[in-house]
């Protein structure tokens, strides 16, 4: 890959922060049942971006740190503790977290398992965890295609993304993260979930992947014409309608 996968979203912080999907109350409402957790519980969120999932455990009052290695990145997320003093931000990656063993309830992964070496990702994890401690990896799956919109979406990542098939290749299937957990049995739920985007949300969250160009790139006016295109083709009533399922895998790793 031309850049090292911490540095992917460098220059994205933004459009990350506004236009990434979320994450439904359900995510932690399943794993708050689960996993046991309590309000002493401690929950480490990896490659934690800019706090999209750690701000829905600190809205219920958990404490979370969150190891994210890339500094723009770490700082938007940094920015949350205004709001939740139970928040710590803290510079790691997923194979060294820095921090202590045998000191967390939780760990969570979202949107970014496919990024790490496994292996090494898998020993750190075990190493951080309390003896009964749980790990969840959520990803918001965009839906590829079936309608006109979906099918012109995909279709435009795919002309326009710089590196966009390559990181396909990246992603890991469901049995990638089952093998993530073995010989642990893991759990998977599924939550619909769905994004109304605005013109500027559409393009922010086309940009917000590391895949596709940026102002300044010899393709990024065209496009944004295809955007523009797109848009004017489907939106109804000022909006599109972007929908995902978000996959939620728990387990131990012991």
């Amino acid at each position: 890959m031309a850049l090292k996968t911490t540095e992917r979203f460098t220059g994205r912080v933004e459009s990350y922060r506004r236009h990434r999907p979320r994450y439904p109350d359900a995510v932690v409402d399943l794993l708050t049942a689960k996993c046991s957790l309590k309000e002493t519980s401690a929950i480490a969120d990896i490659a934690a971006g800019t706090g999209l999932l750690a701000e829905k455990f600190l809205v219920r009052g958990f404490a979370v740190v969150a190891v994210e290695p890339n500094d723009e990145m770490r700082a938007a997320c940094e920015t949350l503790t205004a709001d939740f003093p139970r928040l710590r931000c803290v510079p790691g990656s997923a194979e060294a977290t820095g921090l202590p063993s045998h000191s967390f309830d939780l760990i969570t992964v979202a949107q970014a398992l496919h990024w790490f070496d496994l292996e090494r990702a898998r020993a750190e994890f075990a190493r951080i965890l309390r003896p009964e401690g749980w790990c969840a990896v959520i990803y918001n799956e965009r839906r590829m295609g079936g309608d006109a919109f979906h099918d012109g979406y995909e279709s435009l990542l795919r002309e326009f993304g710089i590196d966009y098939t390559k990181v396909q290749r990246y992603h890991l299937t469901a049995e990638g993260i089952e093998g993530f957990f073995s010989p642990s049995v893991v759990e998977r739920v599924v939550f619909k979930n769905a994004q109304e985007l605005s013109r500027e949300a559409l393009s922010g969250r086309i940009v917000s992947s590391s895949y596709m160009p940026t102002a300044g790139h010899p393709r990024y006016a065209a496009m944004q014409a295809a955007i523009d295109r797109l848009f004017e083709t489907h939106a109804r009533d000022g909006h599109v309608r972007l929908e995902y399922d978000c996959a939620v895998w728990y387990g131990r790793l012991g």
